[in-house]
C-alpha cells in the first residue's frame, strides 16, 4: 500500500437524496433535547482538552469543532449528526440542587452528589486524567470540597478507571472513604476483556473508528459520546458490595437505595435512587439511544429481557423522582417526563425482543427477522429510541444468536467453506472478477451499495491484489457509511473503507494497567496462556510446572497433557519437571510488559527448580497474536 493515506469518496448523489429524506422522516423540529443538555450549565475548560503528565493528549473535543449547530453535511445521516451535536456540550452542569455531572470531559459521565461534609462522585471516567479534570472543574466553581464515598455504577472501563483521579488508594484502604460496587464487581471488571482481549482490541478499531480522521467524511460520534479516551487507567477494589435490590446505604449523611440490574448492560450494574433529592440513576441501562445487545467489539449477549424488566423495576419503585441522570449523556426532569422516558426505553427492549422471538418461532432466520422488525411510530419517533450505539437489525441478530446460536438450521450453512476458498469458487461461477466489477459498477450506480459490498467482498478475497476491487468495496462502503444513523455501523463501515485503500492498521497492545493486572488471578492469568498454547505444536508433550508466590503464598500447579493447558490451585505436584518461585508481583510486571520471563530469571526475579529445558520448551509453545490481524481482506 501507499505510505500516504488514500481519501474516501464522497457521498453519492443517491445518498444525499437518502440523507435529505431522513429530515422529513423523523422530528427534528423538536429541539426539548438541546434545551435538556444545555440545562443547568456552569463552566467548561477549553475544547474540553485533558493532557496526560507528559504532556499527552487524553482527551479533547477539539477535533470536533467541525460539528456545530447548523445541518448535516451530505455525508453524516442527519439524525447521527443530532446526537453528535448533543454530545459537543461539555462542562460542569447543576442537575438540581447538590446534584452536579460533568459531561464531555471522556465519553462517560461523572456524576457528584453533594453530602452534608463532602462529596459522593459516582463513575470517575476512564483515565486519571479525565477524572481529575472532572474533579477540578467542579472544585473551581463548588469549593474544595472532600471526596467522601465513591460509586461504581458498573464493571466497564469508562466507569471506574478514573478512581485514582479523585481519591487516594491509601484513604480508601484506611476505611476513611468507601468505594461502593454492585456484587461481583471485581470478577467482571478484570475479567471481561482478559480471555478475547486481542480480538476485542482488534474489533474495538472499527466500533469507536479511534484510527480513523475526523471530519464530515470521518469519524464524529460514537453514540455514547464522542469517543475513548486515552490516559492512565486505575483501579481501587470496592470496599462495599450491594448485593440484592432495595439494600440501602447512608453515605456522607445522605441514604441511598439500591437496585441490582446484572446482566444487563453490564454482567455487574446497579441503580440508585437518592430520597432526600428525589434523583434516580440509572448508569448505563437507560440512555438517550437504543444501546447494543452485542457489542461490535465482542462480548457475551445481554439480555433485553431482563433489561426490560429492570426499566420496569425502577418505574415501579423510584415514581417518586423528579430528575433522573445516567452515566452518558444528559439528565431528564420532571416525574411524568421521565416515568414516560423510562417506559418508552422498557418497551423498546421488550418489543425487540418479544418480535425477534415470535418471528424467529415462525422459523424466520436472523437475517431474515433482521430485515423484518421495523419499530412502532410510538417507540421510532421517540429521539432516545434511536439506532445511534446499537441498531434494531443488530440487535435482532444478538437475540437471536442469545438463544439459537449461530447455525439456521439450513443444512447448507452447516459446515460452508472457509472466506477465501468460498469466495474464489463464487467469483468463478459468476464469471470472473471483470465479469462481476462491471455488474457491481452498475449497481453502484442505482445506489445498491449493501450488494455490491457483499459481492466486491467475495471479489478481494478471491483476489487481494485486486485493487480496482478494492477501491469500489471501498467507494461502497462509504456510502453505507455515510447513510448510517448508528456510530458504530459508520465507523465500521468507514475504517473498512481506509483499511482496503491503505492497509490493516498496525495496532500497539497497551500493557495491562498497573491496577488491573495486579487485581488479575493467578488462575485467569494462567488461563490466557492456555489460549496462546499452540495445541498442535504441543501434541504428544506433557509437561507439568509448579508455581509459588512467596508474597501471596500461593502454590498452583499447571500442566500440560492432551495439548491441553489447565491448573490446580493450592497445592505443588510431587513430580514436576520444573518449579518456579516468584513473587506475585514479579507476575504483574510481566504482565504489563515491563519485563519478560527471561529478564526476570537472569534479574534473580524467579528462581528455577527443576529441568530449565522443560520451561523453554513450554514457553516455546505459546503464540504471539497480532493485533493488526486482517478483517477486510484475506
Amino acid at each position: 500500500m501507499s505510505s500516504e493515506a488514500k481519501s474516501p469518496t464522497p457521498p453519492a448523489a443517491k445518498v444525499v437524496d437518502r440523507n435529505k429524506a431522513v429530515l422529513d422522516e423523523l422530528p427534528f423540529a423538536d429541539r426539548g433535547d438541546f434545551a435538556d443538555a444545555d440545562r443547568g450549565f456552569i463552566a467548561t475548560i477549553p475544547d474540553a482538552t485533558v493532557l496526560t503528565a507528559s504532556g499527552h493528549q487524553a482527551w479533547s473535543q477539539k477535533q470536533y469543532a467541525f460539528i456545530d449547530d447548523g445541518p448535516a453535511p451530505d455525508s453524516v445521516n442527519p439524525s447521527l449528526w443530532r446526537i453528535a451535536q448533543l454530545n459537543r456540550r461539555h462542562g460542569l452542569f447543576e442537575v438540581r440542587e447538590g446534584v452536579y455531572q460533568v459531561r464531555g470531559l471522556d465519553i462517560a459521565n461523572m456524576t457528584i452528589v453533594e453530602g452534608k461534609a463532602g462529596i459522593i462522585v459516582i463513575d470517575t471516567l476512564t483515565c486519571v486524567e479525565a477524572s481529575r479534570a472532572a474533579l477540578t472543574l467542579y472544585r473551581a466553581h463548588r469549593g474544595d470540597r472532600p471526596v467522601t464515598a465513591v460509586i461504581y455504577t458498573h464493571t466497564h472501563v469508562d466507569h471506574f478507571g478514573g478512581v485514582k483521579g479523585v481519591v487516594d488508594e491509601a484513604d480508601v484502604k484506611a476505611g476513611k472513604i468507601p468505594v461502593v460496587a454492585p456484587n461481583f464487581f471485581m470478577e467482571h471488571a478484570v475479567s471481561e476483556n482478559v480471555i478475547a482481549g486481542p480480538a476485542m482490541l482488534r474489533r474495538s478499531t472499527y466500533q469507536f473508528g479511534p484510527l480513523l480522521p475526523t471530519g464530515p467524511r470521518g469519524q464524529v460520534d460514537a453514540g455514547l459520546g464522542k469517543t475513548t479516551a486515552r490516559g492512565s487507567v486505575s483501579l481501587i477494589a470496592p470496599t462495599d458490595l450491594i448485593i440484592n435490590t432495595g439494600d440501602r446505604r447512608t453515605l456522607d449523611g445522605l441514604e441511598f437505595i439500591f437496585q441490582m440490574a446484572p446482566n444487563s448492560e453490564a454482567p455487574a450494574e446497579m441503580h440508585m435512587y437518592i430520597p432526600a433529592l428525589k434523583t434516580l440513576n440509572m448508569a448505563e441501562n437507560a440512555t438517550h439511544l437504543f444501546h447494543n445487545l452485542l457489542a461490535f467489539r465482542g462480548a457475551e449477549v445481554r439480555d433485553p429481557l431482563a433489561w426490560s424488566g429492570y426499566i420496569n423495576e425502577a418505574i415501579e419503585m423510584f415514581g417518586e423522582a423528579e430528575a433522573m441522570v445516567g452515566q452518558h449523556h444528559w439528565p431528564v426532569w420532571g416525574r411524568e417526563k421521565i416515568r414516560d422516558y423510562l417506559a418508552k426505553q422498557r418497551d423498546l427492549y421488550k418489543y425487540v425482543h418479544d418480535q425477534t422471538l415470535r418471528l424467529m418461532n415462525h422459523g424466520m432466520t436472523a437475517s431474515e427477522i433482521a430485515e423484518e422488525i421495523k419499530l412502532p411510530a410510538a417507540l421510532a419517533q421517540v429521539w432516545q429510541n434511536r439506532d445511534y450505539y446499537g441498531a434494531v437489525k443488530h440487535n435482532v441478530k444478538a437475540i437471536y444468536q442469545r438463544y439459537l446460536g449461530w447455525y439456521d438450521a439450513n443444512p447448507a450453512n452447516l459446515d460452508g467453506l472457509p472466506p477465501v476458498e468460498a469466495a474464489k469458487k463464487y467469483v468463478a461461477y459468476m464469471g470472473g472478477a471483470d465479469a462481476v466489477m462491471a455488474r457491481a459498477r452498475e449497481d453502484f450506480e442505482k445506489g445498491d451499495y449493501r450488494w455490491v459490498a457483499e459481492v466486491m467482498n467475495r471479489v478481494v478475497f478471491a483476489e487481494p491484489g485486486n485493487m480496482a476491487a478494492r477501491e469500489l468495496c471501498a467507494a461502497a462502503y462509504d456510502q453505507l457509511g455515510y447513510l448510517a444513523e448508528a456510530s458504530t455501523w459508520r465507523n465500521a463501515y468507514l475504517f473498512g473503507a481506509h483499511e482496503l485503500r491503505n492497509g490493516p492498521a498496525k495496532i500497539h497492545r497497551a500493557a495491562f494497567p498497573p491496577d488491573v493486572a495486579s487485581a488479575l488471578s493467578a488462575g485467569s492469568f494462567f488461563d490466557t496462556l492456555g489460549i496462546r498454547l499452540n495445541g498442535p505444536k504441543a501434541d504428544g508433550k506433557r509437561i507439568v510446572v509448579n508455581w509459588t508466590f512467596t508474597d501471596t503464598k500461593e502454590n498452583y500447579v499447571l500442566n500440560l497433557e492432551n495439548s491441553a493447558l489447565t491448573y490446580v490451585a493450592g497445592r505443588n505436584a510431587e513430580k514436576a519437571d520444573a518449579t518456579l518461585t516468584l513473587e506475585r508481583t514479579t507476575l504483574t510486571k510481566v504482565m504489563q510488559q515491563k519485563t519478560t520471563f527471561p529478564e526476570a530469571i537472569g534479574a534473580g526475579l524467579v528462581k528455577i527448580g527443576g529441568d530449565p529445558s522443560k520451561l523453554l520448551e513450554l514457553f516455546g509453545l505459546f503464540d504471539t497474536f497480532e493485533l493488526g490481524f486482517a478483517i477486510v481482506e484475506p
